[in-house]
């Protein structure tokens, strides 16, 4: 299925609907409350979150490591600071998944597992030797 279609189309289709149930159990002006407060809880987690990662970095540069997971973490921090902007509960439920040290680490070992298969999938390396006939001429 085509990603645009489902961010463009399926994504809002599914935020209102649950827009629409939230408001019909707990009200409309509870709703719209609700929706702020995840999104400034949200906001101040992911400037500690941010901060935090962003501290580990440096140490690591400090120590002569790559910060390989520091970059990745701070990628999905980004990520998760405009889900929880987005206003609805499922970009927010989103957005807090990807907040959780231990759930980035999750998703973090799974995309790294597919990626490495893949990688030793596609790997079709020959070796080989190259001899050369001729003697040495002088």
């Amino acid at each position: 299925m085509n990603p645009f279609f489902l961010i463009f189309i399926c994504l809002p289709t599914l935020e209102i609907y649950l827009l629409i149930k939230v408001g019909g159990h707990v009200g409309a002006l509870n709703t719209v409350a609700l929706i702020f407060l995840t999104a400034v809880i949200g906001i101040y987690f992911a400037k500690h979150q941010g901060i935090q990662t962003l501290k580990s970095g440096l140490v690591n540069l400090y120590r002569n490591k790559t910060p390989i997971y520091e970059i990745m973490s701070g990628a999905s921090i980004a990520i998760a600071a405009l889900f929880l902007i987005i206003p609805g509960f499922f970009t927010d439920f989103l957005g807090f998944l990807l907040l959780f040290p231990f759930t980035r680490k999750i998703l973090f070992g799974l995309t790294l597992k597919k990626t490495k298969e893949d990688f030793k999938s596609q790997n079709k390396t020959i070796d080989g030797e190259i001899i050369d006939k001729k003697k040495d001429e002088l």
